[in-house]
């Protein structure tokens, strides 16, 4: 057990490292509580993940954002997405579906962050085309190993198609 543990620091050590190489990602969190909007900035900053985050407080402003409508018609076209389920005026559910049916925005990866750990919400989300489904923890160094983690893999790891 030691062992895994000595290989997981080692890891998240490297996690750290290699977040600082990417120069040109761009992250939208959709998002309605200002709390877990502030902790997941927190955990992508000491992650190294200081790129270009922006936020969207609403399944409604997502889908403005990500169409550069209104306030949002200089937006750049996010690398990835981490969209909520449970959102004001348009639901997470509903924006995921919105994104993966446009042909435009369907090739944007888009992870649901939820606190629900329903089997329905997350044979829902996969069913319409999430790349992952992660719980969020209420444990706070749980929360932010996980948000690095998760910039970590998007940022370091995959290849993504060239961003338009």
């Amino acid at each position: 057990m030691r062992l895994i543990g000595k290989i997981s620091k080692v890891i998240f050590a490297t996690v750290k490292l290699n977040l600082t190489i990417m120069t040109s990602f761009h992250i939208l969190l959709v998002e309605d509580n200002e709390g877990d909007i502030i902790l997941t900035m927190e955990a992508l900053n000491e992650g190294k993940v200081g790129n270009k985050i922006s936020i969207a407080r609403d399944g409604e402003q997502a889908i403005q954002f990500l169409n550069k409508e209104g306030i949002y018609s200089n937006a750049i076209r996010p690398d990835l997405i981490l969209l909520d389920i449970n959102l004001p005026r348009i639901d997470g559910r509903e924006v995921l579906i919105y994104i993966k049916t446009n042909p435009l925005l369907k090739l944007i990866p888009v992870v649901m962050l939820s606190t629900s750990s329903s089997e329905k919400d997350i044979t829902d989300s996969y069913k319409n085309h999430a790349n992952s489904y992660i719980s969020k923890s209420a444990d706070l160094d749980k929360f932010f190993e996980v948000i690095q983690k998760i910039a970590y893999y998007w940022v370091s790891i995959v290849h993504l198609p060239k961003n338009d």
